[in-house]
Formats: structure tokens, sequence, C-alpha cells
């Protein structure tokens, strides 16, 4: 059900780190703009975003959320609440979430890809102009995907105990990777 008592009226005009927000708890009959006792002052949204390259890693799923933290933290650290979103540039290797302790969860997972993916000339693939690993890499890539979207809260990742990110190799022969992580919040 919509309530009033949940909204939020921004306004423009006002000094780029602070907005006006109205009072939460307020009677919506007596709402208006021009009451100054109707008006809170909160920090604006804003916004940092990185390139960033990561190293040449072999086939597989390596963690990597010791390498991009570090690249991001002094942005990061100026956010108490947002968002994270982290891109990565290619098309045969993907991102995804997943345990940050066990090395065993990432061999486990190679080989369940390489399991569902054929490769090799038996494999029905026609787009192998790069190679007999392209196209699997492709759809590995796909199945994972290039994207994530990590919360932010008071200047850190907010992910769970076991979690951490990924870089999903799916090609032979290494190459540089690289990400954008853009970051949104207050």
């Amino acid at each position: 059900m919509f309530s009033f008592s949940s909204m939020q009226f921004l306004s423009v005009g006002l000094p780029a780190n602070k907005v006006p927000v109205r009072s939460l708890n307020m009677n919506p009959t007596r709402m208006s703009m021009k009451d100054p006792g109707n008006m809170a002052v909160v920090a604006a949204p804003k916004w940092a975003q990185k390139t960033i390259t990561l190293p040449p890693h072999k086939r597989g799923c390596h963690l990597v959320t010791p390498k991009i933290v570090k690249e991001i933290e002094q942005d990061l650290s100026g956010f108490k609440c947002g968002l994270a979103h982290v891109f990565l540039h290619h098309t045969s290797a993907s991102l995804t979430i997943n345990e940050n302790y066990d090395y065993d969860v990432r061999d486990d997972t190679e080989t369940f890809l390489n399991r569902i993916v054929p490769e090799g000339p038996s494999a029905p693939w026609r787009h192998t102009i790069e190679g007999p690993d392209d196209m699997p890499a492709h759809i590995k890539s796909s199945m994972f995907g290039c994207a994530l979207m990590i919360p932010i809260t008071n200047g850190r990742l907010n992910m769970g105990t076991w979690q951490g990110i990924w870089l999903c190799e799916h090609r032979d022969y290494p190459t540089p990777r690289t990400v954008v992580v853009t970051l949104n919040g207050i």
C-alpha cells in the first residue's frame, strides 16, 4: 500500500552535497514545500568510477576481491550507503560471487562448466575463428554474466562472510582483464 509517510520529495538548486527532503512523519494534508519546518537536509547521492586491470589468470575461477577492494578503497570509504556495480569488459570471461575460502569450490565450478559446455573437435560450435576454446568461453561467460551489484555499507562492500568476487577465466591462454567499478550512494 502506498503511504505518504514513506515518500521523499527532492528539490534542485541547493549546494551539490545537500538536498531538502520532506519529513517522513508528516500529515499529508499539511505538507508544503514553502514551510521550512517540513524540510530536512540530507546528503545528495554521489558517484565514483574506476577502471581496474586484473593481471592474467590461468583458466579457472579466481578470487579477485582483494585486488578490487584495494583499487577502490579510497573512494569506497566515502560512502555510508550505496551500491557498487562491477562490470567486466570481456565476452570470454565472467564474474560471479561465491565461496572465498575453499579453493575446491573454484576447482569444482571449473570442472562443472567444462562438463556442461563441450569443447574440442567433436563440439558442435561453428564459431572457432579464435580457437576451439573461444565459443565455449562465450557460453560460459553468458551463464555467469559480466556484471555484479554489491551493496555498500559504512565504506565497505557488504558481502557475506564466505562471499568473494570471482573472475572466471574461460580461455586457455591468460590475458589481462579490465573491470569498471562504479560506486553510487551517500
